[in-house]
């Protein structure tokens, strides 16, 4: 007994001076390799230095466990040897010159994480198997806390960490993270230059001396805005509304169809304010023509015969000036177009509850989001301020004040819900059910709005009800009309992927 001892011994003291400069010993199958001194994997095939190896593990493993030794290299990622010859993962984040030692000792755990102290004393942590640095922030945004982040209409919806939406509780909190405010408030005046030239474009490039050329571009621009307004109520407004009261954090609805149910509203809100505002004008013209009339201009003319007739101009009745007249518009500075005006100011209550949620969920987007969707957003300002301008420009009168004040107001509302957007960043919270119901009521409305304005007041106005102006235009025009629907129409759909 006591030989085999001494020569068990005689083995490992041989086998330790041969392999003691060799470290981070594991298999490739059934091959044992080590980390020599110059930091090369060398083959240990002699049968005396497995055993030496066998024996070192299971005499000092409690040892190896407070230390991770062989420390490589995988690409851009750093990985090292256990005692039991696995790899682990090691976080570089924590090792601040970035520099790879060969071995990480002082292992110990804090909760359910591990960590090591390089050669300058810092802490690293030793990933377990299948966990990669990715995996400890948020693959939306970075900094949510190991949720699963994306945007549904400009406002964050996260999940646990690891799961899918479907699969995972809602996060509905307050998502904390960095903001880079200087980029906000840098993009707030890009947004401003982008919607004043969408918005004054038109109403400058109408007033060039070309009559034809003139034509041809206030019908491109028309038409294409008219695209341009239907794809926003439906793509966009309608579409957003839905996924907000479709959200996880609001519950079910008992009422399925909530978001139809106020568009629909929308589309009643605005029939009756032009209805009413029709009406209005019209008791109006009367009272003044009423007024007007005196003895000493009579709208009646004597004949050789003592007979009375109507002059030309006049009514052959007077209730010839109807509402169904009335909304018939033979040219911008029909006279006997007085309701244009509050159609296009319908049609911009609709645009401003829209562009001042834009700002605010622009606003307070991710920054892994933000620059992608300030694009998106940039060219959907351009394109409703040229919808838009279109329409104002067509607008009897001059640009100064009235023009000028109602473009003005959509150049600024954007730019004013950003800055109510960085006012309350740090505490809005898109998933919260009175914001939800807020943003999506109010989408939902001006999807109303919208639909009025775009089916109505624009599409059929211009092509099938009497007098509008693509109904008996000529077939170049016809066709430049219709391209340009349908590019606006288009254009503001792709857009939706994003925004």
């Amino acid at each position: 007994m006591f030989r085999n001892l001494f020569l068990t011994a005689i083995a490992v003291g041989a086998v330790h001076a041969q392999t003691a400069s060799y470290t981070g010993c594991h298999n490739h199958g059934s091959v044992e390799y080590c980390f020599g001194p110059d930091g090369e994997e060398t083959a240990m095939s002699t049968q005396a230095a497995s055993t030496a190896t066998s024996v070192s593990a299971s005499t000092t493993s409690s040892a190896d466990s407070a230390a991770i030794t062989g420390c490589h290299s995988h690409g851009d990622d750093v990985y090292c040897i256990e005692s039991d010859g696995s790899e682990v993962q090691v976080s570089m984040e924590a090792t601040p010159t970035g520099e790879m030692p060969a071995e990480y000792t002082g292992c110990h755990s804090h909760g359910e994480d591990r960590f090591c102290m390089d050669p300058d004393g810092n802490e690293v942590q030793v990933l377990a198997e299948g966990e990669s640095t990715s995996d400890s922030g948020d693959s939306e945004s970075g900094d949510s806390g190991g949720m699963n982040c994306h945007f549904h209409a400009g406002v964050e919806h996260c999940v646990g960490e690891g799961e899918s939406e479907h699969s995972s509780e809602p996060s509905c909190g307050v998502q904390t993270r960095d903001y880079d405010m200087p980029l906000r408030i840098g993009t707030l005046f890009v947004i401003l230059v982008t919607s004043a030239l969408g918005v004054f474009l038109p109403m400058l490039l109408v007033k060039l001396p070309f009559q034809k050329i003139n034509t041809m571009f206030s019908t491109i621009v028309k038409q294409f805005g008219t695209g341009v307004i239907m794809s926003t109520a439906f793509v966009h407004l309608y579409t957003h509304a839905n996924l907000m009261f479709t959200n996880d954090c609001l519950g079910e609805l008992e009422y399925e169809a909530t978001t139809s149910a106020i568009v629909m509203a929308g589309i009643l809100l605005s029939f009756l304010t032009e209805y009413i505002g029709h009406r209005i004008l019209l008791a109006r013209s009367r009272r003044n023509a009423a007024s007007s009339s005196s003895p000493d201009s009579p709208t009646m003319t004597e004949t050789g015969s003592n007979t009375q007739k109507p002059t030309p101009d006049a009514p052959s009745h007077p209730g010839a000036s109807t509402l169904a007249h009335l909304g018939h518009s033979h040219g911008p500075h029909d006279p006997t177009q007085p309701n244009t005006k509050l159609s296009v100011l319908v049609m911009e209550a609709g645009v401003i509850f829209h562009s001042i949620l834009i700002g605010l969920t622009l606003v307070v987007a991710g920054d892994s989001f933000y620059k992608t969707l300030l694009v998106v957003i940039v060219f959907h300002q351009f394109f409703e301020g040229l919808a838009l301008g279109a329409r104002i420009a067509m607008l009897p009168g001059r640009i100064l004040p009235s023009k000028a004040i109602m473009a003005t107001i959509f150049a600024l509302i954007t730019p004013i819900g950003m800055a109510i957007g960085m006012g309350v960043i740090h505490s809005f919270n898109g998933n919260e059910r009175s914001t939800l119901i807020a943003l999506g009521t109010l989408d939902a409305l001006s999807a109303g709005i919208l639909v009025w304005v775009g089916l109505v007041d624009m599409w059929a106005r211009d092509w099938v009800i009497e007098g509008g102006e693509m109904l008996n235009a000529p077939l170049g025009q016809v066709l430049t009309g219709g391209i340009s629907l349908i590019a606006g129409m288009v254009l503001m759909s792709l857009l939706g992927k994003w925004a």
